[in-house]
């Protein structure tokens, strides 16, 4: 009978979600309103081809347009679509990618944008002049030219055919600013704002807010719906917790903890929903190879194998936003490795006692003394930074060492990675797209990708990086990119890997158009979303 019950419940339960669906499919969107949303971090620039974090992307996203975007709608986050791109073509080799590009489109300033400024934005996030930093620089190794042959038009000639193009091209990092801007002052958009997107920018006030509204002229007739936005900067996730119970804000896009989850649902029940996925998103170490003794890879095999992975996972996914051990793909994903895979490479198998004899060891052989001490320089955001420094500084001392943290916020800890001012980092890796080539980009050499902080150079697996791009073969790319995953991870131990996140995003029931995705990157233009009346 009880059992019985229960089915009825879940019956009902499944009914009831359905018929929400179902309703909120059938409802049309309604213009105004303004969206605040908490963010829990600033920007260290504003200008996102140099810049990693959804602390640019949640409040800025907004103010720009891309070539190409994830599907909003999609909550695999997989489907492409076009944004200043109205169609887009292939040559007959796979080498030449041909886009068309919408005329009419205006910059907030009311000038027209054309191909011409795609091209000065693209050559400026794969072709950096000395002295400017681009973050994806690597992810597009296979790009040759760049050309604008008319104003709205726009080629892209390839070294060789790679499936990852498109999804390259929709990165929500790649925003198309003004050829004019850039030609007078490249690095204008490290301390400006000004795009096409829905949202024109209205006002930046460090330490507390970000706002936008709406642009009269946005080229989809019909958005934005809001009015505007404000993103409200609060680092602390216990008043980002209690701004959305309060209904001072009814979102936070980026993701809370199961505990964080379950006190909102219980606190406002039916005025909250609750949106999760998957995340594509994890938390590789960084190791300084140009600070002893960390140059030497017995030393960093010896960090990796110290780490109780198992135990790690199961303790901190009741705390924090980790669920899942991790290698270079994501779990689930096509090109992941299997557990029997993973249980091969350092740190990685069962048997931690016999794997922190051999770490013993090898910090022996390398004449790294006992009680040695270190700093790792950690993130000033609570999840999932916290518990992973709590959990390292455990797992090393069981191995002989004396690590401290030390927690700066984004715009400083990223000043000293990017300087070399550190030891161990508390990195992060996070695709927005589940391919491959976007997933490895970052672990290829120093002077391939600049961000990679390990700062090492490792041609063999900038040649395996190519391998696996250019694979058509499944299996002869799911080969390469094990080979990759072993020497990054196991032979040389470059990076260590710790856990996958898991997303979780409550928020008030009034907030429409908003789908969740695998990436906290995704789905911020704001363009779709809108607001139910109270």
């Amino acid at each position: 009978m009880t059992r019985r019950i229960a089915a009825a419940l879940v019956l009902a339960d499944l009914l009831l979600v359905g018929l929400v669906a179902i309703g909120a499919a059938q409802e049309a969107p309604r213009h105004g309103g303004e969206l605040v949303f908490v963010v829990p971090a600033e920007p260290p620039s504003f200008d996102a081809h140099r810049e990693e974090s959804f602390a640019l992307i949640h409040p800025a996203a907004p103010h720009y347009s891309t070539v190409l975007r994830v599907d909003p709608a999609d909550p695999s986050g997989t489907r492409i679509v076009g944004d200043l791109a109205e169609s887009w073509s292939s040559g007959a080799n796979g080498r030449t990618w041909t886009f068309k590009i919408r005329r009419g489109v205006k910059f907030h300033d009311g000038s027209e944008l054309t191909a011409r400024d795609v091209k000065a934005s693209y050559d400026k996030i794969i072709f950096p002049p000395a002295g400017v930093a681009s973050n994806r620089r690597g992810e597009y190794v296979v790009v040759e030219a760049i050309d604008a042959p008319d104003a709205s038009t726009v080629v892209f000639r390839l070294k060789w055919p790679a499936a990852s193009f498109l999804a390259s091209l929709a990165s929500p990092f790649n925003w198309i600013y003004k050829a004019d801007v850039l030609a007078r002052d490249i690095r204008w958009y490290e301390k400006n704002v000004m795009g096409s997107g829905p949202f024109v920018f209205d006002e930046y006030v460090k330490g507390s807010h970000w706002t936008g509204r709406k642009n009269p002229v946005y080229w989809e007739r019909g958005k934005p719906y809001l009015d505007g936005y404000r993103a409200l900067f609060v680092r602390d996730t216990s008043a980002q917790i209690a701004a959305i119970r309060g209904q001072r804000a009814m979102i936070q896009f980026r993701g809370f903890a199961p505990p964080d989850r379950d006190g909102l649902v219980q606190a406002l029940g039916s005025r909250i929903r609750v949106q999760e996925s998957p995340w594509e998103c994890g938390n590789p170490l960084a190791i300084n190879h140009e600070r002893k003794p960390f140059d030497d890879r017995r030393v960093r095999r010896a960090l990796s194998l110290a780490l109780d992975r198992y135990q790690g996972a199961a303790a901190l996914a009741k705390i924090s936003i980790f669920k899942e051990i991790v290698g270079v793909q994501g779990v689930g994903t096509p090109f992941a490795a299997t557990s029997a895979e993973l249980e091969k490479l350092a740190g990685y198998g069962r048997d931690v006692t016999a794997a922190r004899a051999e770490a013993r060891r090898l910090l022996k052989e390398a004449d790294v003394p006992e009680g040695f001490s270190f700093t790792i320089r950690n993130r000033a955001i609570r999840d999932p930074y916290e518990p992973l420094g709590v959990w390292l500084v455990d797992q090393w001392r069981q191995i002989g060492l004396n690590v401290k943290v030390e927690t700066l916020e984004l715009a400083t800890l990223y000043s000293e990675i990017r300087g070399g001012n550190f030891e161990v980092a508390a990195d992060f890796h996070c695709s927005y797209i589940v391919e491959p080539d976007l997933a490895l980009f970052k672990f290829q050499s120093a002077e391939v990708s600049h961000v990679n902080y390990s700062r090492y150079t490792d041609r063999a697996l900038d040649e395996l990086y190519q391998r696996q791009s250019r694979a058509t073969d499944r299996e002869e790319r799911r080969r390469a990119i094990r080979e990759f995953e072993k020497r990054l991870l196991d032979d040389e131990a470059h990076y260590i890997f710790t856990f996958q996140w898991h997303r979780i995003v409550p928020h008030n029931a009034r907030l429409r158009g908003w789908t969740i995705t695998p990436s906290h990157f995704l789905n911020n233009q704001l363009d779709t979303v809108w607001l139910a009346p109270e």
